[in-house]
């Protein structure tokens, strides 16, 4: 998962070279662009992980935004790793994208790229998807807000630059663990974490599995029943549904399930400095013990699946 800054694309090499070994700090998270905690002897199925809550910006891309830090930071899922990190101890592993979401979202298709944002034509690019017309792709154009994050066209080159050395690592590390779950417990769960900025009628948390596409009912019901046993108000699938992650590791059939988790930030950040708010530990020690039962109750829907591998 270490990467080296040797680009795909030889029109641009040269600049995109120049960049990255001038970029101390875009070298060392290349090297580095994803953390994976796994704890000593996996207890159970569940993966945990987020993809947006990176924050470490390369010099480069911050110099190159129009933006603000705290402006370029709203899109982050900002410290979502720290409040599930205590899945670790309870037998679960966690990986998160160490880049910001603002660079590369690694919670889209590899294809979602808007060929406007760069000065040459671009290589393989998916249909025009919703999100991408809305600047949200895989590369972003803009951060939550609406706001524009470049002042002009990016290099070619760049695309596969930051889709070599962050995007396909976290995704490379990511199916590593699904199957390292699916050959030791015959199914395989992943929760992708997020935070989401509270709405006017707000809920602590939305569940999100594809309209019930992506996970077993008894998961989504088991998860929505315990997480509202410890106070927190549900709701599922709107507005949030789940996104790539959600649909590419959600397929019961093959025994895999996914479920999208967003938390509302009210309970934890102060968004106007992008800071642990008073409600930080209290909210993180909430989601422990969520974590806690749901990794201790799924044991019972899930033994057949582990009867199922061992035949």
């Amino acid at each position: 998962m270490t990467g080296n800054a040797v680009l795909t694309s030889p029109r641009t090499a040269e600049t995109d070279s120049v960049n990255a070994l001038a970029d101390a700090n875009l070298r060392s998270l290349a090297e580095e662009p994803v953390t994976i905690k796994v704890p000593r002897g996996p207890k159970g199925p569940f993966i945990f992980a987020s993809p947006h809550s990176g924050r470490f910006y390369p010099s480069s891309f911050a110099q190159s935004s129009r933006l603000d830090p705290i402006s370029l930071r709203r899109s982050e899922d900002a410290f979502v790793d720290e409040l599930f990190d205590g899945v670790i101890e309870l037998g679960a592993p966690l990986i998160a994208a160490r880049f910001p979401r603002a660079f590369v979202d690694a919670n889209r298709a590899p294809g979602e790229l808007d060929p406007a944002m760069f000065d040459a034509p671009l290589g393989a690019v998916g249909p025009r998807s919703p999100r991408v017309a809305a600047g949200l792709g895989v590369i972003p154009r803009v951060v939550r807000d609406g706001l524009e994050i470049y002042g002009a066209r990016l290099p070619a080159g760049e695309a596969a630059f930051r889709l070599e050395h962050f995007y396909r690592p976290y995704h490379a590390a990511l199916a590593v663990l699904v199957e390292q779950a699916r050959a030791e417990f015959g199914v395989a769960i992943v929760i992708d974490c997020h935070s989401m900025p509270p709405p006017a009628k707000a809920h602590d948390i939305v569940l999100g599995d594809c309209y019930g596409e992506a996970a077993a009912p008894e998961l989504i019901a088991q998860t929505q029943k315990i997480l509202t046993g410890l106070g927190f108000s549900v709701a599922r699938n709107a507005p949030y549904a789940g996104g790539y992650t959600t649909n590419l590791y959600g397929r019961p059939r093959e025994n895999m399930h996914a479920l999208q988790i967003e938390v509302s930030r009210a309970l934890y950040l102060d968004e106007s400095r992008m800071e642990r708010s008073g409600g930080f530990l209290s909210c993180r020690d909430r989601l422990r013990v969520f974590a806690a039962k749901l990794l201790s109750e799924a044991s019972g829907w899930l033994k057949p699946a582990r009867r199922a591998v061992h035949l």
